[in-house]
């Protein structure tokens, strides 16, 4: 079998209908026969180029509102008949079916008519059917066959055959049989997934996960691993969608962390200016305040070694002022749903610096799943949305929260969504003032906040650490009273937990006795 095959017959059928008069012309210059359906044929006969209907090459007209018209074997035994097999060629010869030696196929906009929020019986009729079966004819018999499913892969394919003189290489097809089997498999993941949602499934048997290369990375977490990026196709306003200003590529890391960030800041209400520093997927430093200057000050306070090198998200549009305190350290990336021109004048100075917008913030209460691998599997679940009200509240102590350390309570609350578990987090007037992350032991997470709390201390010059006063969080129950403790001994004065221990009552008994003000949450946040 000859590595080379030109091709002089093409069939074009595209709901996505950019670059296809350029590339059916330059088709057709090159000597290659157009067959085309619908809209397509319509616009390329309306440009002057002479294209033959598939309704031609099948006997048939189009029919049952255009959801048949290319299955037939007059299309299918062009696609899939191998050139080297004489009893192949014998019975295209008996049956008048001519070979199809490429392939143009994009499929009806299931994804984006799904996007836009469309009804049940209106995505149903987007789901493309002949489309799919084509290219997956086309993608098999690649040996002879050339199959092109994105508009992006037009230039690479005339390109091709301008270098061989009309044909193409095998490795080549193989390039373009891949992606498009990738196409495919993603086609179908969207539509079994929406199913899945329309009709209340919410654990198929079956579950598929697809995505688009949007990035190539230089490496994953660690030099010696290979990574991407790969976007889902969700509008949800974030990395993935966000546009990059400046500064240098994002890193796997990056990415992983800038998403953390702004996640996290998505939480606050959009009406009073919000900032969240993030290191290695954790928080090191969260504060709301009047101005998002005054935010962001308050969040680096917070732990001023651990925000060098990090992620900065802001819940408000970035203003001159305070890209000028984040200019004052290095910092990794910055991301915000806007920037005004001065302050994106100010960062043109860090040319190393990146800076993302977003236009909008996530709704931390939309539905979405997550996914990890494990071995020989991945798990799913639902994104944790979960969010309190001062009405969740249960006090279950003698001495009841005032209505500041309820404010901050809810605010520690939000924060320790966010933090690694076992996560313990100080929070004093709107801002964070001890993070403790990770830890096997309640009691080590505990401690290692109450020391950032005295770090604080001694960087601002303060006479007693911030936690004293505070009010802390823990993203899961005491199971003794040790972790409460030492929360108290730091400096704490109030408790917003989960509850739900068997020793909820040795744990109470010991807030009680130390004085401090404790409500239950009923809701846990595990973030491993």
């Amino acid at each position: 079998m000859s590595d080379l095959h030109p091709i002089r017959r093409a069939l074009l059928s595209v709901s996505d209908k950019t670059g296809l008069l350029d590339l059916a012309k330059a088709l057709a210059g090159m000597g290659v026969e157009l067959l085309s359906t619908g809209g397509s044929a319509a616009m390329l006969r309306e440009a002057g180029l002479t294209v033959r209907d598939v309704a031609d090459v099948t006997g048939f007209p189009e029919m049952m509102d255009g959801r048949v018209k290319t299955l037939h074997p007059a299309v299918h035994g062009g696609l899939l008949a191998l050139r080297d097999n004489p009893e192949h060629l014998a019975a295209m010869e008996a049956h008048g079916i001519g070979p199809i030696d490429l392939l143009v196929v994009n499929l009806y906009p299931f994804e984006a008519t799904v996007a836009k929020g469309a009804d049940y019986d209106t995505c149903i009729e987007n789901i493309d059917i002949g489309g799919p079966a084509m290219i997956r004819a086309a993608a098999k018999n690649h040996g002879f066959v050339n199959v092109v499913v994105d508009v992006e892969d037009y230039g690479p394919l005339l390109d091709e055959m301008a270098a061989h003189e009309g044909a193409t290489t095998r490795a080549f097809r193989q390039r373009l049989a891949q992606v498009a089997y990738a196409r495919t498999a993603a086609y179908d993941a969207a539509v079994s997934t929406w199913m899945a949602a329309a009709i209340d499934v919410r654990t198929p048997k079956r579950r598929a996960f697809a995505g688009t290369l949007a990035q190539t990375l230089r490496y994953g977490e660690n030099p010696h691993q290979a990574a991407a990026f790969y976007t889902d196709g969700s509008a949800r306003p974030g990395v993935a969608t966000a546009r990059q200003l400046q500064g240098k590529e994002l890193s796997y890391n990056n990415i992983n962390d800038t998403d953390a960030a702004f996640e996290l800041v998505a939480e606050f209400d959009r009406e009073t200016p919000a900032c969240a520093i993030i290191k290695h997927a954790n928080p090191c430093g969260v504060a709301s305040a009047p101005t998002l200057a005054e935010a962001y000050a308050r969040a680096y306070d917070c732990d001023r070694t651990s925000a060098f090198g990090g992620i900065v998200a802001l819940n408000r549009t970035l203003d001159a002022e305070t890209a000028a305190a984040i200019c004052e350290i290095f910092t990794e990336v910055v991301i915000a749903p806007d920037a005004a021109p001065e302050a994106v004048e100010l960062f043109a100075k860090k040319k190393n610096l990146r800076l993302l917008l977003t236009d909008s913030l996530p709704d931390p209460s939309a539905p979405m799943l997550t996914f990890r691998q494990v071995a020989g599997g991945f798990l799913v679940q639902d994104k944790d949305n979960g969010r309190l009200t001062r009405a969740d509240l249960k006090v279950v102590t003698r001495k009841a929260p005032t209505e500041a350390q309820m404010d901050d309570l809810l605010f520690a609350w939000k924060v320790a969504k966010h933090v690694k578990s076992n996560a313990i987090v100080y929070v004093k007037d709107g801002a964070t003032v001890g993070v403790g992350a990770g830890q096997m032991s309640r009691v080590d997470s505990s401690r290692i906040a109450a020391r950032k709390s005295q770090d604080m201390a001694e960087a601002l010059g303060l006479a007693q650490p911030p936690a004293v006063g505070s009010v802390v969080a823990s993203d899961a129950f005491f199971p003794f009273p040790d972790g409460l403790l030492a929360a108290a001994e730091a400096g704490a004065t109030a408790v917003i937990q989960p509850g739900g221990s068997m020793r909820d009552d040795a744990v109470i008994e010991a807030a009680d006795e130390a004085g401090l003000a404790m409500v239950f949450t009923g809701m846990r946040h595990f973030r491993h």
